[in-house]
């Protein structure tokens, strides 16, 4: 059953998709700043952890203030989350999958060369485009084709970095590595379009979606805090190197995870993607300013492709507030226009 088609004006739609954006640029620029500086170094395991936490506090104030009352709030939280286990585990899939895909893009860095991570890692652009077409039923223009593999490549070469010598020698395995990166790939793509399936399959709140599949994302991220930082942690602590600045970042990574459920919801994955390479371009173009990058040729035609790219996607096309059942509509006007 497709869910009630939601009036949500351009105007918001282009609102949501630019704070993504620009907060997506200031969180690389700031975990870069914490993760490069003299201080000592935090674990990234308890900041993912933190901020699954606030995105749940903040999906349940939005709740709350959306209901409108204590006693349709709490309605609210027992059908859909207390009462639901059958939701729950629905809204635990995703978070299981991006656990995965974290774990082979480590798995995949490890086994191969950071340019060669950087280009197939890439391929989880057309991806995405290609499990959107697969699983919601939705077509793509010849012309949303090719500015999505214009996108992936304009992405390539705005992170391209020239291959240099080391004198470290690292036994790596080319094959796990790719093998690792097939996965995490897959992985990509699928978690993000069945988030999407569900949001837009069904009435139920954004929110309420949010903190089924928060409250899951905790549980998976305190996993990986135990299983990656448990010793370090029992003896430095859970918050051990946290400054303003990290502080910082967990905030600009909780409110950039909302409005990112945000776009999926009233656009779509794709979009999402676009947003994250105008993202990637913003946050190099900021680096030259505050670290000194040099821009080289590269950087400049990836940045026009994605421009580009963006341009070509934005054309007129189908609505993607709802998802398409198919092509009923068409058929039965085809059948009517027969009569």
């Amino acid at each position: 059953m497709a869910a009630p088609r939601e009036n949500v004006s351009l105007l918001f739609k282009l609102y949501c998709l630019a704070v993504m954006t620009l907060v997506a640029a200031a969180y690389t620029i700031a975990l870069r700043y914490t993760r490069t500086s003299d201080r000592e170094l935090y674990f990234s395991t308890t900041a993912v952890c933190i901020t699954e936490v606030i995105k749940l506090l903040l999906s349940v104030g939005i709740l709350a203030k959306e209901t409108g009352s204590l006693g349709r709030f709490k309605a609210s939280l027992r059908d859909n989350v207390l009462g639901s286990p059958k939701e729950l585990m629905k809204l635990s899939v995703p978070s299981l999958v991006y656990a995965v895909q974290n774990n082979m893009a480590f798995l995949a860095l490890s086994n191969l060369d950071a340019a060669v991570y950087q280009v197939t890692y890439q391929l989880k652009i057309p991806c995405t485009a290609l499990c959107t077409v697969l699983m919601l039923n939705r077509t793509l223009s010849k012309l949303q084709w090719i500015s999505v593999f214009m996108l992936c490549g304009g992405v390539i070469l705005v992170q391209w970095k020239p291959a240099q010598a080391t004198k470290v020698v690292v036994e790596q395995n080319p094959l796990l590595g790719f093998g690792a990166i097939a996965i995490a790939v897959l992985c990509s793509g699928f978690a993000g379009v069945y988030f999407e399936k569900v949001l837009k399959s069904s009435d139920t709140s954004l929110w309420v979606r949010n903190i089924q599949m928060y409250l899951s994302g905790i549980v998976v991220t305190l996993v990986g805090v135990y299983l990656s930082d448990g010793a370090e942690i029992k003896e430095k602590g859970f918050f051990y190197g946290y400054t303003y600045y990290v502080w910082f970042v967990i905030f600009l990574a909780s409110v950039g995870g909302l409005y990112t459920s945000v776009v999926v919801k009233y656009t779509d994955n794709i979009m999402k993607g676009f947003s994250a390479a105008a993202a990637i371009v913003l946050s190099t173009i900021a680096s030259v300013m505050l670290f000194g990058l040099q821009i080289t040729p590269t950087f400049a035609l990836g940045t026009l492709l994605v421009c580009v790219s963006i341009y070509l996607y934005g054309l007129p096309r189908q609505d993607t507030t709802s998802i398409q059942q198919g092509e009923t509509a068409s058929k039965e006007r085809a059948m009517t226009s027969g009569w």
